[in-house]
C-alpha cells in the first residue's frame, strides 16, 4: 500500500555537509546533460582563452571520448589544479555579475566534467613547459610534465562512468553526435574568425572531418558571409537579407531568408546575444512574428541574427547552461527584430528565392539527343525492312494540289492551344526592368516575360493577391480597425494577474478594434470587437491572447485574425485563373509587382514568380 505522505519521516533527518565528489556530481547534473553539453563548455573555454583554431574530435557519439584541441594562450602547472576546483575562473573577479564578457564566467564546467568521466588537461602556456593533470570520478591526481606544442588539450573519456544512470538517459549514438554537430556549427557562427575542425575518431586514426570551416578573413560582415556559407549552406547565403538596425543601445546585424526561402521545421534559426549562442523563447517569437504576414503556420524563416548589447542591459547568469537570457528592456528588443525584419523583407520588394528557379529547372528533363541505341534483337531483317517499305508505299503518284489543303482538326483529345501572344509593343526599355516585358500568357494563369538576360514565369492569381493584399493593409493601417459594438457587453471571468496582464496592453488591443475595461473583481467586460471578424467568441479570443501574452510577453492574435480576413478578401477580389489579359494589363501587373513590397510571394509565402536565366534554359537544350 502506498504512504499516504512518502516524503515525511518518522525520524527527524540530520543536516549534513555533502562531499566534495557529490557536490561536484550533482552540478554536474546542471551544466552537462549530455556529451554535446560538454562539447559546448569545453569549446566555450578555448574561445574564451583566445584560440584561432579549434580541433573537436569525439567517438561513439561522446561517450567514449571527447577531445577538444586549441592553440589558445595554455595554462601554467600551477593553473592546472585550481581549475579543477568549483568557481575558479579567469574571466570574471566577482565584483559585477552583470558585465559578463566572455563565455564562461561560473567556474563549473571542468570539476563537473572531471565528477562523472575521466577528464585529462594537457596545457602549455607561452615561455612555460607543458604539462598534464588527470582527474578521474572527481579524485584529481598530480601535475606531471608533457610535450604539448601550444596551446590546450582537453580529453574526456568513459562520460558518466561515475554515475551510470545517466547513461540510460543518453540517446542513441547517431543522435548523440548529430546534437555535438549542432552544438558546434552554433558556436562556429558565433565566432567567424575562429577555425574549427569536427572529427569522428570511432574508428581509430585521424578519423572522418564532419564539418571544417577555415578562419574568416576581412571584416566582420564579410568572414560572418563565409561562415553562414559553410553552416547554413550557399543556398542560404544567396537568398539571406543582410540585417543592420540600432535601437536604444541594442544593434541588430545579420541574415535573415526570404520567406520563399522557409523550412519545414525550426531548424535554421540562430540568436546570439553578445556573441553568445542563446535559445530564447521571447526571440523566437519575435521572429515568427516578423514574418507572419509572409508565411503560413506549417512553415519557418530561417535566420542567423546577432544582438549586441551593453552587458548591463542583459543577464546571462539565468541558468548553468547559459542557453537562456534575460533583458532589462525586452520590448526594445523585441520591437528592434520586428521592425528591422519587416524593413528588409519589404526593402526586398518583388526579389523571391532563387531556389525556386533551380527546383523549376530540376523538374525540366530534356529528352536523350542522338538515335536511341538499337539492340540486335531490334534489328530487322533487309528482306522485312524491303517489305515494310514496300507496304507503306502510295498505291497512285501523289499530285501537288493547286492550293493547300485545309487545315486538319485536331485529334480527339487535344485542346485547342491555350497560349496566347500579345503583338502590342511594350514600352521602350520593359526588358531592362527587373520583371522584363510580357509577353505571352499561358493557360489563362501564367505570364511570361522577357528580361534581358532571362525570362520570368509570374502567376497572375497570386501576384494579384499579395498587390490587393497589401493595398487593404495600408488602407487599414491608414483608417484603422472598424469596431462594432456589442448590443449587450460580453463578461469574461478572469483571474486578478489575467486582467492586469490584459489590462497592460489595453491600447493596442482598442486599436485593433477591441474594446475591454474591468467589470468589478476577477471579470473583464468586451464592448467592442473588430467588425472584420464578424461574429465572435470573445471569450475564447480574449483567452487565446493571453496565453500568448504569458508564453512570449506580446500576443499577435488579434492581428493575425484580422490579417487573415483581409487575405481572404484578397484572394477572393484578385484577377481570378483563367482570365484573359491584355498586353498593357500584364505589363501594369509587372509594374505594379516591381513598385509593391513583399510582391516575391504571395500571403501564404508561395513564390509569385519563377526567374530563369538565358544561360539555364540554353543548357537544357545542350546550347552551352
Amino acid at each position: 500500500m502506498i504512504s499516504p505522505a512518502p516524503n515525511i519521516h518518522r525520524d527527524i533527518p540530520r543536516i549534513r555537509q555533502l562531499d566534495e565528489a557529490a557536490i561536484n556530481r550533482i552540478a554536474a547534473g546542471e551544466v552537462v546533460e549530455r556529451p554535446a553539453s560538454a562539447v559546448k563548455e569545453l569549446v566555450e573555454n578555448a574561445i574564451d582563452a583566445g584560440a584561432r583554431r579549434i580541433e573537436i574530435a569525439y567517438a561513439q557519439g561522446g561517450k567514449g571520448l571527447i577531445r577538444v584541441t586549441d592553440d589558445g594562450w595554455g595554462m601554467a602547472a600551477e593553473d592546472l589544479p585550481l581549475a579543477l576546483s568549483r568557481h575558479a575562473t579567469s574571466k570574471i573577479d566577482g565584483s559585477d555579475l552583470l558585465d559578463i564578457r566572455s563565455f564562461g564566467f561560473r567556474g563549473e564546467a571542468l570539476p563537473s566534467l572531471g565528477a562523472v568521466g575521466r577528464l585529462t588537461i594537457t596545457s602549455r602556456r607561452e615561455g612555460a613547459e607543458a604539462v598534464r593533470i588527470a582527474v578521474t570520478g572527481g579524485a584529481p591526481g598530480p601535475v606531471t610534465p608533457a610535450a604539448l606544442n601550444r596551446g590546450t588539450v582537453v580529453e574526456l573519456r568513459d562520460l558518466f562512468f561515475a554515475t551510470p544512470a545517466r547513461l540510460k538517459f543518453l540517446r542513441s549514438d547517431r543522435a548523440e553526435a548529430q546534437a555535438i554537430g549542432d552544438v558546434v556549427r552554433r558556436l562556429s557562427l558565433a565566432e567567424p574568425l575562429v577555425g574549427f575542425t569536427l572529427r569522428d575518431v570511432s574508428d581509430g586514426g585521424e578519423g572522418r572531418v564532419l564539418f571544417r570551416a577555415d578562419a574568416g578573413t576581412g571584416d566582420l560582415f564579410d568572414a560572418l558571409y563565409g561562415r553562414v556559407v559553410s553552416v547554413l549552406g550557399r543556398d542560404f547565403a544567396e537568398n539571406a537579407l543582410r540585417i543592420e538596425a540600432e535601437r536604444d543601445g541594442f544593434a541588430l546585424t545579420g541574415f535573415a531568408a526570404l520567406p520563399t526561402y522557409s523550412r519545414g521545421a525550426a531548424v535554421a534559426q540562430f540568436f546570439f546575444v553578445n556573441g553568445r549562442p542563446v535559445r530564447d523563447k521571447q526571440l523566437l517569437g519575435a521572429l515568427r512574428a516578423a514574418y507572419m504576414d509572409v508565411l503560413s503556420r506549417d512553415r519557418h524563416p530561417a535566420a542567423a541574427l546577432f544582438i549586441d548589447c551593453d552587458p548591463h542591459l542583459v543577464d546571462v547568469n539565468v541558468h548553468p547552461a547559459k542557453a537562456e537570457v534575460r533583458f532589462r528592456e525586452p520590448g526594445i528588443v523585441r520591437g528592434l527584430i520586428v521592425s528591422a525584419l519587416r524593413h528588409a523583407l519589404a526593402g526586398a520588394g518583388h526579389r523571391a528565392s532563387s531556389t525556386v528557379a533551380g527546383a523549376t529547372l530540376g523538374a525540366m528533363r530534356p529528352e536523350p539527343s542522338g538515335p536511341p541505341r538499337v539492340y540486335q534483337m531490334d534489328r530487322p531483317s533487309p528482306r522485312a525492312l524491303s517489305m515494310s517499305h514496300a507496304a507503306q508505299a502510295p498505291a497512285t503518284p501523289f499530285e501537288a494540289p493547286s492550293q493547300a489543303p485545309p487545315e486538319a482538326p485536331l485529334a480527339e483529345g487535344f485542346a485547342d492551344p491555350s497560349a496566347r501572344f500579345e503583338a502590342a509593343e511594350p514600352a521602350p526599355g520593359a526588358e531592362a526592368l527587373p520583371l522584363g516585358a510580357a509577353r505571352a500568357q499561358l493557360h489563362e494563369n501564367y505570364i511570361i516575360a522577357q528580361t534581358e538576360r532571362g525570362m520570368v514565369i509570374v502567376d497572375q492569381h497570386a501576384a494579384h493577391e499579395r498587390l490587393v493584399y497589401e493595398k487593404l493593409k495600408r488602407q487599414m493601417a491608414e483608417r484603422g480597425v472598424a469596431a462594432q459594438a456589442l448590443l449587450i457587453p460580453e463578461i469574461v471571468e478572469l483571474s486578478e494577474g489575467d486582467i492586469a496582464r490584459l489590462m497592460e496592453h489595453e491600447a493596442d488591443l482598442t486599436r485593433m478594434g477591441l474594446s475591454v475595461e474591468p467589470f468589478g473583481p476577477g471579470a473583464i467586460a468586451v464592448r467592442e470587437t473588430p467588425a472584420l471578424l464578424g461574429e465572435v467568441d470573445a471569450g475564447a479570443l480574449i483567452r487565446d491572447i493571453l496565453d500568448e501574452l504569458a508564453d512570449q510577453g506580446d500576443s499577435q492574435t488579434l492581428q493575425a485574425r484580422l490579417d487573415a480576413i483581409l487575405s481572404r478578401v484578397a484572394c477572393h477580389g484578385s484577377i481570378r485563373s483563367g482570365r484573359r489579359m491584355r498586353a498593357d494589363e500584364m505589363n501594369a501587373l509587372l509594374r505594379e509587382m516591381e513598385a509593391t513590397p513583399l510582391s516575391g510571394q504571395c500571403n501564404h509565402g508561395r513564390p509569385t514568380y519563377v526567374e530563369l536565366r538565358l544561360s539555364d534554359i540554353e543548357r537544357l537544350f545542350g546550347r552551352t
